[in-house]
């Protein structure tokens, strides 16, 4: 299920690059999931503007509301590692955690869906030198992850694993 490669072309760095800036963030904090939620429904799943713009790999990350108890399906950057996915809860730098990472938190488990396929998985936060790791691979995959860290404050931003839960 973690076949999460995208096809790299000349313009994702620079992509990137205003993505991480203050008005890059500002915008996209607002307007990315409201394209991409569209798109990735008229495509099966299969395209959304992170991707095509970016070159970030894109999973539909599908949690239980923590207050609503209600399905939440919101597309999110993820990082592959073997069969785990990993999960940046960056806000876009913002001073908050994002609603998904709260979901996570009252329901660890989630559904992936990339395509057509969806798969059960178990998340569970990073800490200390497990959360060192991944956090150098995704700035190494994404490095606007470091500029969100700095807007963030004070706020640690939260890594989150993935494991697949075996049926």
């Amino acid at each position: 299920m973690t076949d999460l490669k995208v096809k790299r072309h000349w313009w994702h760095p620079g992509v990137q690059r205003v993505a991480a800036s203050n008005f890059g963030s500002w915008l996209l904090r607002d307007r990315l999931g409201q394209i991409d939620k569209p798109l990735l429904r008229l495509t099966n799943n299969r395209l959304s503007l992170t991707s095509l713009l970016a070159g970030l790999p894109v999973i539909v990350l599908e949690t239980i509301g923590a207050k609503t108890g209600l399905s939440r399906q919101t597309p999110l950057a993820a990082i592959p590692d073997g069969e785990k996915i990993i999960l940046i809860a960056s806000n876009f730098g913002n001073h908050r955690h994002p609603a998904w990472y709260y979901n996570l938190k009252a329901n660890p488990a989630v559904k992936v869906i990339q395509g057509n396929m969806s798969a059960g998985y178990l998340a569970c936060q990073a800490f200390g030198e497990e959360r060192e790791q991944y956090w150098k691979k995704a700035v190494e995959m994404y490095g606007g992850y470091q500029a969100y860290e700095q807007k963030a404050g004070d706020r640690e931003i939260p890594v989150i694993v993935l494991e697949p839960i075996s049926e």
